[in-house]
């Protein structure tokens, strides 16, 4: 085997390593939680300003019933009638829609 037939060849299966590598990274089947937060934090605000707000940056899986769907916990704050009211929600991981909304 020639040396020049040799390092072709692994220039060629780095190549391909890095080629993967980095498809794999783009693909998933999860929208990315900030922007899920922002989508949330928007709509609340058409219904006045918000305090604060957070969300859990890896999804959980939600139980209901018999359905089962990887989503984002997190909360918002805000003030109502002179009192602080928060939220809790759980949206789904793979379109960002609410699925469940709770005043705590």
């Amino acid at each position: 085997m020639k040396l020049q037939d040799f390092l072709l060849g692994v220039a060629t299966g780095i190549a391909t390593a890095y080629v993967i590598k980095e498809a794999s990274e783009k693909v998933s089947p999860y929208k990315n939680a900030n922007s899920v937060l922002d989508d949330i934090k928007d709509a609340f605000k058409t219904q006045g300003p918000i305090d604060g707000s957070w969300i859990f940056m890896e999804p959980q899986l939600f139980h209901k019933e018999s359905i089962e769907i990887p989503v984002y916990k997190g909360g918002i704050s805000r003030v109502e009638d002179g009192e602080a009211v928060n939220f809790e929600f759980a949206a789904d991981a793979r379109t960002g829609s609410v699925v469940d909304l709770v005043r705590v």
